[in-house]
């Protein structure tokens, strides 16, 4: 173990691998910590201060000379310390403060930045609009960092399944010439001396990308103009997309299941100190298949509204109640509730689903319409203009493929997975219809 340890006092498993763990083994060792001052308590001429990093906290002990240097530096305030690493005597050990069974003696104590007087209250009782307005401060706290931690292993997840599925990771361009899903609810940008629009989705390009590279996948960034301010709706969102050709809906509704299972075992695994910090015990979720009319008939039962062509916010919870850590697939959509580059199945149903986890939808996908002419008739059928959509039709003259995907919300999955109670506690720094700063 090298003499001057990196930044921690670790609690993470993977992370004790990568640059050691302090303990009893390195008692008389000198180290150099970094972090944030937690807490500081003077007594009298000599003080101990909670030092904190992103994996947790270690006491130090600073003598008098030391005290009168830092007795007044506030919470949050970073300093630099090199010191002993001391067994502390088995009656202060604090289990319960999870500062562990060492403490440090200072030697020196480098001040690095002096925190300003707090603009909010870093616990529990703070309202989160006020947390949000000081979002950089607030990712201060293990519990909110805990959130995108978790996040963070949901992104290398989707992407570790999907290179073992050997697929395609593809950038894709977020400022379009047109409505990507129709509709009008959908961001309008000047560009030079045309209008443009931010992208409401990858879908028309990872299905270009597909009908060549056959397996296609991408964490994108989605926008959509929609005048709400819903718990679980942003205006603003990650996406982990994905594309295959020669499948149909059946086929990547199978994948989608894999993907999340496997996303849910990787966060079990790597983030089990994260996940105890929040109180969450997660299970691998089992799957359901059920048509469209199958849930009509389930959810009339349970006295539950819900749609001709959508399934309400109620009927969805119904779901999760009812088949608890299950990923239900609600499939054979009616065409008339789905978007135009979906299949048609028959004269009234489709080759669409949605995928409904905890209560809520966590995906919508199916199998892509690859016949230029029967896009252009659904085009028409949704009221657009063929003619906005010319280069994405023309795609498919050329020899294209039956192909299928979906998409799965980033926020929308951390948020179920955690089980958080509105979406903008899964962003960094949201944006919605109030909210364009920090």
């Amino acid at each position: 173990m090298d003499k001057y340890l990196k930044p921690k006092y670790i609690f993470l498993a993977m992370e004790r691998q990568y640059c050691g763990e302090l303990n009893t083994k390195n008692a008389g060792q000198e180290v150099v910590l970094a972090g944030w001052v937690d807490t500081l308590r003077v007594s009298g001429k000599i003080s101990f201060l909670l030092l904190r990093d992103r994996t947790g906290l270690v006491q130090v002990f600073i003598n008098k000379d030391l005290t009168e240097k830092i007795k007044n530096l506030r919470r949050e305030s970073v300093v630099k310390i090199k010191g002993l690493v001391n067994k502390r005597p088995e009656n202060q050990v604090k289990k319960e403060m999870k500062t562990g069974d060492i403490e440090i003696e200072a030697k020196d104590v480098e001040i690095i930045a002096e925190a300003d007087p707090l603009p909010i209250e870093l616990d529990e009782t703070t309202a989160l609009d006020k947390r949000l307005d000081y979002r950089f401060l607030d990712l201060h706290k293990p519990k909110i960092q805990s959130i995108f931690k978790v996040q963070s292993t949901i992104m290398n997840g989707f992407r570790e399944f999907m290179i073992k599925e050997h697929a395609i990771e593809a950038a894709f361009p977020a400022v379009i010439s047109a409505s990507s899903e129709g509709g009008t609810d959908i961001f309008k940008v000047k560009y030079f001396e045309k209008d443009a629009y931010l992208s409401q989705s990858c879908q028309l390009y990872k299905q270009m990308l597909a009908c060549s590279m056959e397996k296609v996948f991408a964490v994108f960034t989605v926008w959509r103009a929609e005048k709400h301010n819903t718990l679980r709706h942003l205006n603003e969102s990650r996406q982990m997309d994905f594309e295959m050709a020669f499948a149909d809906d059946k086929e990547v509704m199978d994948l989608l299941a894999k993907c999340v299972q496997y996303i849910v075992k990787k966060v079990m695994t790597e983030n089990a100190e994260d996940l105890e910090r929040l109180n969450i015990k997660l299970k691998v979720p089992e799957t359901k298949y059920l048509t469209f009319y199958e849930v009509a008939k389930i959810i009339k039962k349970e006295k539950v509204e819900m749609g001709e062509d959508d399934l309400s916010g109620e009927a969805e919870r119904k779901l999760g109640e009812l088949y608890p850590d299950t990923i239900v697939f609600v499939h054979d959509w009616p065409i008339i509730g789905k978007p135009f580059y979906i299949m048609p199945k028959g004269k009234d149903l489709s080759c669409g689903f949605d995928a409904i986890y905890k209560g809520m939808e966590i995906s919508s996908g199916g199998q892509r319409i690859h016949i230029p002419e029967l896009l252009i008739e659904r085009l028409k059928a949704k009221g657009l203009n063929p003619e906005d959509f010319k280069s994405y039709i023309d795609s498919f003259r050329y020899g294209a493929p039956n192909h299928a995907g979906w998409g799965i919300g980033v926020e929308r999955l951390t948020m179920l997975l955690l089980g958080l109670e509105n979406i903008r506690e899964a962003v960094l720094f949201p944006r919605d219809r109030d909210r364009l700063t920090p």
